[in-house]
Parts: structure tokens; C-alpha cells; sequence
């Protein structure tokens, strides 16, 4: 038995080039899905950050997304026209109101 079932393609932009991922990914899970496995970069060494613990606990995948700086990319879904910048340096952690 055949499964046809088909997955709409998101487009969005990660590091300034258009890529495209399934639909219902977040962004982590989008990048894992691109082969992309490092989120930021550290400030002291410069060296590369993964995932942790996936549920918006840790800041390791904190990532500028749409102009706003320190977002868990482990929480947020991806959505259409999405502009996606990896982590350079420090990690800080924004607090929501």
C-alpha cells in the first residue's frame, strides 16, 4: 500500500539565502531538516551551537528571527517569508512581558 500524502513547502530566508523545509517544522527542526546543525556561535572561542534540549529551556538556539533578537528557534515554528539569521557571539535571553 502506497502513502501519498503530500507536505506543503515552506519557503524562508536562514543566513540570507531561500530555503524551503516541510510545514510544522520549527526552525531548529527546519535546519536539522537542511543539514544545518550548528544555531550560533559562541562569543569567547566562536565555537558552534547546537540544539540541547529542544524544549525552550536552555538558550543554546537562541537566534534573531524577523528582526527580533533572542528567540528560541527549539519553540518557534517556521512560517512563510520568515527571515531566520543564525546566532553570532553571546546568547542573551529576551523576556517576554
Amino acid at each position: 500500500m502506497h502513502n501519498d500524502v503530500r507536505t506543503m513547502e515552506i519557503e524562508f530566508t536562514l543566513d540570507g539565502q531561500t530555503v524551503c523545509c516541510p510545514e510544522g517544522l520549527t526552525v531548529a527542526g527546519a535546519m536539522f531538516h537542511l543539514g544545518r546543525r550548528s544555531v550560533r556561535m559562541t562569543a569567547r572561542t566562536a565555537a558552534p551551537r547546537s540544539l540541547f534540549c529542544g524544549i525552550g529551556v536552555c538558550c543554546d538556539c537562541l537566534m534573531q528571527i524577523d528582526e527580533r533578537a533572542s528567540i528560541r528557534a527549539c519553540m518557534t515554528l517556521v512560517q512563510p517569508g520568515m527571515r531566520v539569521v543564525s546566532g553570532q557571539g553571546a546568547a542573551t535571553v529576551a523576556l517576554e512581558a
